[in-house]
């Protein structure tokens, strides 16, 4: 008779951890509906601080941290620019950070220090008005994992079978959900400066061997257009110019630029490729610019569609 009652007991104990655990896996998002469309953008021009950093994007969580802990009331934002199917991870770019300021509301002048004092740049993003978008709840650290098995498919196959070009792709952490958006035009201006010198400056070194070593310059060819980054110079050519430390907030609002949470973030599911327009050989993920094409084609096609975007 005891026996039997321990096994109830035991019986029940389990039945409530089970119903507990599906309860949690629903509360973070496992039967959220992740509708993908093409709108606008859930964020307007924004100023924000943030740090430049080069590896692997499951560390990223460290840096949405250390943001969120200097200023807690602000919303996280994160940029990631590189295919992680093709570029190892120690060479993955991204940028992570806080939003200072949106559409024409201005920064608060005492967490703009704090950042910059605890090595945040400052930088800019335009207003658009067509992305690749989507949201996800982000509710517990569950909600992390089942966003990238759930939410970066289904954009990659939007993308895809549109034939969009559509990259970076930017993670706004607000209210309690994850808001997705990939600009479909000015893709230039959403890349910060320290991304921009590291682009120039391997394309310089292309040239050199270029001129020395012709295998040479397939190589670095090739870790570039494997990155997923086309960048073009729609900034002022001063962007060029830009020092590695914040750039001022006031000089960026007169010029209207423009462009993971706790847990580690990888984006395995995805093979970014960019279509150009022209039918992909193989599964294309979400950046998409692998065939090495000038970013300038495809933009402009998608603006003959939208109207175009200066």
């Amino acid at each position: 008779m005891t026996d039997w009652v321990s096994l109830c007991v035991i019986s029940l104990l389990l039945l409530l951890c089970l119903i507990t655990l599906a309860c949690y896996f629903v509360y973070s998002g496992l039967l959220s509906d992740v509708v993908v469309l093409t709108g606008s953008p859930p964020i307007k021009k924004i100023t924000f601080a943030y740090k430049f950093t080069q590896g692997p994007y499951k560390n990223c969580g460290q840096l949405f941290k250390e943001s969120h802990r200097i200023g807690p009331k602000l919303s996280c934002i994160g940029v990631f620019y590189d295919d992680p199917n093709k570029v190892p991870g120690p060479q993955c770019r991204y940028a992570v950070g806080s939003i200072l300021s949106e559409g024409e509301n201005k920064a608060d002048e005492e967490l703009l220090k704090s950042y910059e004092t605890s090595g945040f740049n400052v930088f800019s993003f335009p207003e658009v008005t067509h992305v690749v978008t989507t949201s996800f709840p982000h509710r517990t650290f569950l909600s992390i994992l089942l966003m990238i098995r759930r939410v970066y498919p289904k954009l990659a196959d939007y993308i895809k079978k549109r034939r969009l070009c559509a990259h970076p792709f930017l993670e706004i952490y607000r209210e309690g959900h994850i808001h997705f958006m990939a600009p479909l035009a000015r893709q230039g201006d959403f890349y910060v400066p320290e991304l921009r010198r590291v682009e120039r400056k391997l394309s310089e070194q292309e040239e050199m061997h270029s001129d020395s070593d012709v295998s040479g310059a397939d190589s670095n060819s090739e870790y570039s257009s494997g990155s997923g980054v086309l960048l073009s110079d729609s900034r002022e050519t001063s962007l060029a110019g830009s020092s590695v430390r914040s750039v001022p907030l006031q000089d960026q609002e007169e010029r209207h630029y423009r462009g993971r949470s706790s847990g580690g973030i990888s984006l395995k599911e995805l093979d970014w490729e960019q279509t150009g327009g022209q039918p992909a050989e193989k599964e294309e993920p979400l950046h998409e610019d692998s065939d090495h094409k000038s970013l300038e084609a495809p933009t402009q096609e998608w603006w003959g569609v939208v109207g175009g975007e200066e």
